[in-house]
């Protein structure tokens, strides 16, 4: 493997100015600063105090007892829970612009950066087990991209298409980020800074499991993770690029591992997704779920089975504003291709002035949604004169489901059994 880096660093925020509070002394080339500062960005470069920089680090004399404070640092950016928060960071803070705007980069060792990741992702008061296979699987995803990681953006189109059919086909990856290694954001994953470790439980868990991941013939996995699968994991390349990984298949998320519905098939999908089947992530326990998930989530409580009415007039607006595409009246939705979770890779649009094909995942919810559709395994039903879409699962379902691998954890499992039911033909192995 590669050399492993010791350090990360993850964009933060972005802006025309930056206020910013330094807690304890830091360094910034010859002179200590503390307390209340501000940064903006002035033709292409960083204005501090009247003058000009190319770039600026603020490194703590004292990483254990300093920290910094970004205000209204936005988190869920796009999604239906997005909001604006205080947050505290350790390490060393770095500015510099970006098309305009400074960004705030924190710069920290990976290991720090893992206990906020699990403590932002799923709250820092979860089962102690989960925690542990949360570590593992950020650790793998975030070295996977950072040290082995191919990109690969060429897509097929899924089937011959009219030539009136516009074929639109997106996907989203890491490889956006050119000034940083990762955001802050779900883009890549939760890192909310020390503001969210708040038990001594979120650091056991990642010292615990230092320097281990997951690995799948000599090759560091690319571990995806989402919220709920809604009773049965998705495969890469109905969210991404047309990869596929063995690691990364449809698991059904039950303790049998038994999936009797092909949910690549409209029929199966429909009766699957209008049903609720046994599976780890259908919790309804109001206990479990205050106990795993950060306050900002614990307001989505349909995440398993979910429903959502348009009007038809309510739709080709949305349509429109989201995709920048006039559809007209719109006449029929169509799902042309699903994947194993009977999650909709690719799906025809039908409109009086234009019929498109949209693809993958993320842009379909992307699309039908003011924020984001909690996922895109659904189904349309037409009720009078409304859209109807009837839901299963919250994200893309690839990898580890987190809701589910909650639940595996109050029952027992350990992060081992966790990791070893969603990541077949994978292995853990301690790289440092």
């Amino acid at each position: 493997m590669n050399l492993i880096p010791e350090q990360i660093s993850v964009g933060i925020l972005s802006s025309k100015e930056i206020t910013f509070r330094l807690k304890g002394q830091y360094q910034l080339l010859d002179n200590l600063f503390e307390g209340k500062l501000s940064v903006s960005a002035y033709e292409g470069k960083v204005k501090f105090l009247g003058r000009l920089y190319e770039e600026l680090v603020f490194s703590p004399l004292c990483y254990d007892k300093s920290f910094f404070e970004l205000k209204e640092v936005v988190i869920g950016i796009g999604f239906h829970w997005q909001k604006k928060e205080l947050q505290r960071f350790q390490g060393c803070l770095k500015f510099m612009v970006e098309d305009d705007l400074i960004t705030a980069i924190n710069i920290l060792p990976i290991e720090d950066y893992l206990t906020s990741v699990i403590s932002s992702e799923m709250s820092a008061t979860s089962y102690m087990e989960l925690l542990k296979a949360h570590a593992v699987i950020s650790r793998s995803w975030l070295l996977s991209q950072m040290v082995e990681h191919v990109d690969c953006q060429t897509s097929e189109m899924p089937m011959a298409l009219d030539a009136d059919v516009l074929f639109v086909n997106r996907w989203y990856e890491r490889d956006k980020h050119k000034n940083y290694d990762v955001c802050a954001d779900d883009h890549c994953q939760r890192y909310q800074g020390i503001t969210k470790v708040t038990t001594p439980e979120a650091k056991a868990a990642v010292e615990a499991t230092r320097g281990e991941v997951l690995v799948s013939e000599g090759e560091i996995c690319d571990a995806r993770f989402s919220k709920s699968c809604g009773g049965a994991t998705e495969r890469f390349d109905t969210c991404w690029a047309d990869k596929h990984y063995e690691y990364l298949e449809c698991v059904p998320d039950n303790p049998e591992e038994e999936l009797t519905f092909d949910l690549t098939t409209e029929a199966d999908a429909k009766k699957w997704i209008m049903s609720s089947p046994d599976s780890f992530c259908n919790v309804t326990d109001e206990q479990v779920l205050r106990q795993v998930l950060n306050n900002f989530d614990q307001s989505t409580t349909d995440f398993f089975r979910w429903k959502v009415v348009y009007s038809e007039q309510q739709l080709a607006d949305m349509l429109k504003r989201r995709s920048g595409i006039d559809f007209g009246i719109i006449l029929d939705i169509i799902p042309l291709k699903r994947g194993c979770s009977g999650r909709i890779s690719y799906l025809k649009i039908v409109g009086t002035k234009s019929v498109v094909v949209v693809g993958k995942e993320l842009e379909i919810r992307k699309w039908l949604s003011e924020t984001h559709l909690y996922s895109s395994a659904f189904v349309v039903e037409k009720e009078a004169s409304n859209f109807v879409f009837y839901g299963a699962g919250w994200g893309h379902g690839v990898g580890l489901c987190q809701i589910g691998a909650a639940l595996m954890s109050q029952k027992g499992y350990d992060y081992r059994q966790i990791l070893e039911h969603y990541y077949k033909k994978s292995e853990i192995k301690k790289i440092y």
